[in-house]
């Protein structure tokens, strides 16, 4: 085996010619330069090799390397064009390669490149070789050729790559130094240099996928910090190893194919990625199938393509209808598919198998059965059943269904139930009985798009369907209907007018018909029941409301005795012709004039119910009766439409005036009649518009309208009044602010009502009643003595001073001062005014009035002077106790 120890330009390479145990002449190792054009070479030992100008190192003599020993040479290589020069050391070695190898079997794999730690000069003086063999120096700038170094290295660390000096180092010592990203740039210290020796190492190993490569500067300078040389650019490749798997881009792939592809059809691409060098082996994928699921009908349905990852059918035979869809696991691997030395990954592709029409629908049965009631439409007859075995749901599916022979007047239709396919045979017109009793339907069975090509429709695609009709008691049909008939108005009753009768449809059976009246706004008409003759029993009016453009319409029903009956409607149009039977009346029946018209003449016309030539021209003419209206009117006949009604005198006075006209019609036998034209007459103002109306209607109103007004309004003035009265005395009892009991007043018997407001709450607890009832009373609240009715205590009852049983009790102004001092002493009493309750004191007054109070004594020796000054109230007191006999 070759190894190349120290190789350079490292973008040549070497290549084996052929080796084995033993070196023998001509046995070669050749040098290839990669881009830098035509380079000549030169080796050391000119007496064991020799170097080809294209690089080829050959043996001279035969070398015979036994164990470990290795022939070591150095090859100069020097670039004419700009008179660089490189040197390395090869080392070559021997390793056994059995014994049953020949040299021409030897593989090129076995043969190994690798590059350890080159020592190369740099010089800052070119080697020149001359024509005889000898070396010149030529000053010139350092060029290092790219670095490799292999990813991953798993060598001692720091591990030397190369090393860098230049020729002045031979006369003073030098200091090297490198920068850039790798080495005093993120990611640092990566590379390293040994500033006196120039040894540049890597620290740590090297990973391509995420740094490829390098770029870096060597500097040289002596102690003191000058340069010595020009920074050189130093380019360290990593080297990819295939340490990455494939990785697929989808754990499960999926893809569709149709039905029936033929073998060479496109399914799908599976795409892998490999994070290696795409451009070295390492990152060079291959794709197999590895499984097929299920392998039916062939286990090499499909292949694909190691390279592109596509996936083409290799065979014939895809159904859905027995395999919908097939799983293939995928595997890639990389070396280019070597299995031996590449990483393999899988993935799973699913291919769904697509519907096309292959299959047909096919009827469940050759012939279907329904039946239908005559006249019936919009109804389903029979339900027609399909199988079709292709993709429910779906174009391919659906069926849709036509009526071939059978049906030639289009009574049937038969839609899609799109939910079960199914065909829904429905009645689109009505259909007789006693004209056809049967159909014979043949229906075919087609999908919604065309069958695939090559698939026809089979004979189960086409059934029959045998439709029975049935019979139903029809209703009877007038004809015509509806029927119209002229006629005078005025025919008298009784008169017959027509016959009008109905057929009963149902011919195959003996049914009687019987008619009746239904419709009939003027009730004018009746029918027969047997016959159907129709008479008046009325006299026909063509001027009646219920007559609309000369028509009068008249309902009739006919029913049979059929089970269940039926009954059919007819209408009779009646078309009555004018008589002359109205006649006119003067229109407007009410006028406006102003007393002393300007002009006096008013135009009337006349209104008659009647056509023409029953209606005008019209004569009018004044009426002799009264005797005052010719006297005050004159009438002119303006045309046959028109008459003019004019004043005679200069001015009438405000009022009503009714003015009989007698007109008569241009009829057939004129009809003449006698009306009224009410004219009000009214003060006008100089605009001539009438301003005293509300007189001349209050003229016209009867006596009972006007005093039944006047006691609508007496009653209003009354109800008027008797609310101002209940407002004023609520005033009043609301403006009342002083004391019920004025100090003139004897306190007998009162109670007196104060208006203050005090304590809120706690001042409406009054116990009012023991003034009012006190012999109601309970035994246990019976005492002599003071009570408090608004406190609340917590505790025992206060004791306030009990006033003696007795029939003379003591002095009246002692009990009071020893009652307002416990009051002023209770510890309940709330800290404002309150109504203190005296119990009863005696039997003389139903109410316990105050004035019912005795001394035990008579009045005239008691002293009751200091009862005034503790207030009106005890005024009163004092002078009815110490008044004397006042």
């Amino acid at each position: 085996m070759v190894v190349v120890r120290r190789f350079h330009p490292p973008r040549c390479h070497c290549n084996v010619r052929s080796f084995g145990g033993t070196w023998k002449d001509e046995d070669t190792v050749s040098f290839t330069d990669c881009g830098r054009g035509k380079v000549w070479f030169r080796v050391r030992n000119s007496t064991d090799f020799r170097v080809s100008e294209e690089g080829a190192v050959y043996t001279l003599r035969r070398l015979a390397l036994v164990g470990s020993e290795e022939a070591v040479d150095v090859v100069y290589a020097r670039d004419p064009r700009t008179k660089q020069v490189w040197k390395t050391r090869v080392h070559l070695y021997a390793r056994s390669t059995g014994n049953s190898m020949a040299p021409d079997q030897v593989k090129p794999s076995d043969a190994m490149l690798t590059q350890q730690v080159p020592e190369i000069l740099f010089p800052w003086r070119s080697l020149d070789v001359r024509g005889d063999g000898t070396v010149r120096r030529v000053k010139r700038d350092w060029v290092i050729p790219p670095i490799n170094v292999p990813e991953n290295s798993r060598g001692q660390f720091p591990e030397e790559l190369v090393r860098i000096r230049s020729d002045r180092d031979k006369n003073r010592l030098l200091r090297y130094s490198v920068t850039g990203p790798g080495a005093d740039q993120p990611p640092t210290s990566i590379f390293i240099i040994n500033p006196i020796s120039g040894q540049l190492s890597v620290t740590k190993p090297l990973d391509r996928e995420h740094i490829f490569n390098f770029h870096l500067r060597a500097h040289a300078v002596d102690l003191n910090g000058n340069q010595v040389e020009n920074p050189i650019d130093i380019v360290i490749n990593v080297i990819d190893q295939n340490d990455n798997r494939p990785e697929f881009t989808h754990t499960i792939f999926n893809g569709s194919v149709p039905e029936g592809s033929k073998p060479g059809s496109f399914v799908m691409t599976v795409t892998a990625v490999d994070k290696d060098d795409p451009k070295t082996a390492n990152g060079m994928l291959r794709y197999k199938i590895l499984s097929q699921n299920p392998q039916s009908p062939s286990s090499s349905m499909f292949t694909i393509n190691n390279k592109t990852g596509d996936i083409i059918t290799v065979a014939a035979g895809l159904d859905r209808e027995k395999v919908t869809q097939y799983t293939l696991i995928i595997q890639a691997t990389d070396m280019e598919g070597n299995p031996t030395y590449g990483l393999s990954n899988t993935a799973s592709t699913v291919i769904r198998i697509t519907d096309i029409n292959d299959n047909p629908p096919e009827f469940t049965t050759d012939t279907f059965f329904g039946e239908v009631h005559e006249n019936r439409v919009n109804v389903i007859v029979a339900n027609l059943t399909v199988t079709d075995k292709d993709q429910p749901h779906t174009s391919a599916w659906s069926a849709a269904y036509r009526i071939i022979t059978g049906d030639p007047t289009g009574r049937f239709s038969i839609p899609t139930d799109h939910t079960t396919n199914e065909g829904l045979l429905t009645v689109i017109k009505p259909i007789d009985f006693e004209l056809t009793r049967s159909f014979m339907l043949t229906v075919e069975a087609e999908n919604e798009v065309p069958l695939a090509r090559g698939v026809h429709l089979p004979r189960q695609s086409t059934a029959t369907v045998s439709v029975r009709i049935l019979d139903i008691n029809e209703s009877p049909e007038f004809s015509p209907n509806p029927k119209s008939i002229k006629l005078e108005e005025g025919l008298p009753a009784g008169s017959l007018l027509t016959t009008f009768t109905a057929q009963d449809p149902d011919r195959f059976l003996r049914q009687t018909v019987r008619y009746s009246k239904m419709y009939d706004p003027a009730n004018w008409l009746e029918i027969d029941q047997v016959n159907g003759r129709i008479s008046t029993i009325a006299i026909l009016d063509r001027e009646s409301p219920y007559v609309k453009n000369n028509f009068y319409n008249v309902t009739f029903m006919a029913s049979d005795n059929g089970i269940p009956p039926a009954s059919g409607m007819g209408t009779l149009q009646m078309y009555l012709l004018d008589i002359n039977d109205n006649a006119p009346h003067v229109f407007p029946p009410e006028v406006e004039m102003c007393e002393k018209p300007d002009p006096n003449a008013i135009n009337v016309t006349a209104s008659d119910p009647d056509l023409t030539p029953n209606a005008g021209p019209f004569a009018f003419e004044l009426a002799n009766r009264p005797s005052d209206v010719r006297r005050n009117w004159t009438l002119n006949r303006l045309n046959g439409e028109y008459a003019q009604l004019r004043l005679r005198i200069g001015s009438l006075a405000s009022g009503i005036y009714k003015v009989p006209i007698m007109i008569t019609d241009s009829g057939n036998l004129p009809m003449s009649n006698t009306s009224y034209l009410k004219v009000k007459v009214c003060q006008c103002d100089h605009h001539g518009d009438c301003v005293d109306m509300e007189r001349i209607i209050a003229a016209g109103l009867g006596t009972g309208a006007i005093i039944a007004i006047l006691i609508c309004i007496i009653i209003l003035l009354v109800l008027v009044l008797l609310f101002v009265m209940w407002m004023k005395r609520r005033d009043k009892e609301r403006q009342a602010k002083q004391l019920l009991i004025d100090p003139e007043d004897d306190v007998r018997d009162n109670i007196l009502k104060y208006d203050e407001e005090g304590g809120g709450e706690e001042d409406q607890d009054y116990d009012l009643s023991q003034l009012q009832q006190p012999d109601a009373l309970e035994p246990e609240c019976v005492k002599v003595g003071i009570r408090r009715m608004d406190e609340r205590p917590l505790h025992h009852d206060h004791q306030y001073p009990l006033r003696s049983a007795a029939p003379h009790p003591g002095d009246i102004g002692d009990f009071i001062h020893e009652g307002l001092k416990a009051a002023d002493n209770d510890p309940t009493a709330p800290p404002y005014d309150s109504l203190l309750v005296f119990d009863y004191e005696g039997s003389g007054s139903d109410a316990g009035s105050l004035s019912s109070l005795h001394s035990f004594s008579s009045s005239g020796d008691q002293n009751y002077d200091y009862l005034g000054e503790w207030g009106p109230r005890f005024r009163k007191l004092a002078d009815l106790y110490g008044g004397g006999d006042d």
